[in-house]
């Protein structure tokens, strides 16, 4: 019975070890403004990115200046200067004022029900580019409005079952990961032979760290799958890494950790046993 029992909390840990990872990865990673933006950070020079910034504000510019027979230059110096203001440490400024701006909207999203989407409002950029161009005494730059142009990373058919499970998750981000501890130690503490319950415990512990692997893998397909056509996917594909590279991560760290302690409690076996 005690062997049984042992063998059904292990089964457990496996099972909790992703949800308790995801569980905790929403509440204090997607839920906490500073890792938010530390995560998205790195996107300011992912070239994906650096296209739809450049595209969506170019797009918002383009005819707000009504520079008469000079209109095409005008466009076209705007275009140059927006690729040219994407490689510049002022526009990794202004991209991390946006993504810390956005995550405002984006746990409104999650969490009050409105929108359906990811986005992050470009007017920090815009703003920061006519500073540029009014600075380099670019003609005609003073006219350029700062509007806001939200531009979706994300977009999602179905946010709603997303909110309540984003919810759920936010709820369970603390009680999961010590819940699986609790039944790791318990799953040893029951079991008839101890050590051979240590390594159970181990592989389980990595079981459920290849788990939470194929889930991110997964959901990462199916979350591309599922955009509407005018969403870049390089983009999409590359926010989507950064927003899960805390995931990723912590998988390797917990099969590291199962593999490590299986072994540990195979080779004590094995020692004791050596004359």
């Amino acid at each position: 019975m005690r062997t049984f029992l042992s063998a059904v909390l292990i089964a457990l840990v496996a099972l909790l070890v992703p949800a308790g990872a995801v569980a905790y990865w929403a509440d204090h990673e997607l839920g906490n403004a500073d890792r938010y933006t530390a995560a998205m950070s790195p996107l300011a020079d992912d070239p994906a990115v650096q296209g739809v910034v450049v595209t969506q504000a170019g797009r918002a510019l383009a005819g707000q200046i009504d520079a008469g027979p000079f209109q095409g230059g005008v466009d076209a110096l705007l275009g140059e200067a927006l690729r040219s203001f994407a490689g510049t440490p002022a526009y990794r400024t202004a991209w991390d004022s946006a993504n810390r701006a956005a995550h405002a909207a984006f746990l409104k999203a999650l969490t009050t029900g409105d929108g359906d989407a990811v986005t992050i409002d470009l007017a920090p950029v815009i703003e920061q580019i006519k500073g540029d161009l009014v600075a380099d005494g670019v003609p005609f730059a003073d006219r350029i409005p700062v509007t806001h142009v939200s531009v979706k990373v994300m977009e999602y058919d179905d946010l709603g079952a997303l909110r309540k499970g984003f919810r759920m998750l936010q709820i369970a981000g603390i009680w999961l990961p010590v819940l699986t501890v609790v039944l790791a130690a318990t799953a040893i503490a029951v079991a008839v032979h101890r050590r051979r319950a240590v390594i159970a415990t181990g592989l389980g512990i990595a079981v459920g760290a290849v788990l939470l692997w194929i889930a991110v893998a997964v959901c990462r397909r199916l979350t591309l799958d599922d955009l509407p056509a005018d969403i870049d996917r390089a983009a999409a594909a590359a926010v989507y890494d950064a927003l899960t590279a805390f995931l990723r991560t912590t998988a390797w760290v917990v099969l590291a950790i199962g593999l490590a302690a299986a072994l540990a409690a195979w080779l004590t076996g094995r020692l004791r046993r050596t004359p």
